[in-house]
């Protein structure tokens, strides 16, 4: 990115947060529904092609059934899978949830990792999941959680142009404060989710288009 993209950049995304801002006061969190650190893992794992909400109608029962990361590292493979199917790609999510869990027991004893490169050690977890975790459960901001309501944000907005979400996490770091990471990606999801959906999107309805006409 060029000095002055960036600068234009920077400027646009600090308009476009402050609509944000405006419109979503109070989201701060993720909507995925846990009772501790390891089940939002378990949760955020699930969450991969699945909506927040499936998932929550899952974790509703396998939270129940599951009580300790020790059941998780015990289970066959066979009987989790099936108890997350509704998920999608139940078979490679259920692999590396029930290895996740015998990384934290033997690793790291029994407790979620505080960091980003210990994050990152768990089977299953890049850096979406990992922000996710990090922030919501310990408070801890290391980067921003890009998801898809951030990329097509990033994307419609012209905010980047790396197109995987580690050049697009990379590019909305360098154009926001750190103190903005976190709670910027819970205002973008929130405005996907209600103003720029990924279907259906009427620019001519949505706030921030005054600030930038978004690429459709």
């Amino acid at each position: 990115m060029s000095p002055q993209a960036f600068a234009v950049r920077k400027k646009r995304i600090q308009a476009l947060l402050a609509k944000l801002k405006e419109l979503f006061p109070d989201e701060d969190h993720t909507i995925l529904r846990y009772g501790s650190e390891w089940e939002l893992l378990v949760a955020v794992q699930l969450s991969a092609q699945c909506t927040d909400e499936m998932v929550n109608r899952i974790t509703d029962k396998l939270f129940k059934k599951y009580r300790t990361i020790g059941d998780y590292a015990q289970v066959t493979h066979a009987e989790l899978a099936e108890d997350i199917r509704s998920s999608g790609y139940f078979n490679n999510k259920a692999r590396n949830i029930i290895a996740a869990a015998k990384v934290v027991e033997e690793r790291f004893g029994g407790q979620l990792p505080r960091t980003m490169e210990e994050m990152l050690e768990i089977p299953g977890v890049a850096r979406k999941t990992a922000n996710v975790v990090l922030g919501n459960a310990f408070g801890i901001v290391e980067g921003i959680a890009v998801d898809t309501h951030v990329m097509r944000f990033a994307k419609r907005f012209d905010l980047s142009d790396a197109r995987e979400a580690g050049g697009i996490e990379r590019d909305l770091m360098a154009l926001l404060p750190q103190d903005e990471w976190y709670l910027f990606t819970y205002r973008v999801i929130a405005y996907g989710r209600t103003i720029g959906p990924a279907k259906g999107y009427d620019p001519n309805q949505d706030p921030l288009a005054a600030i930038y006409r978004p690429h459709l």
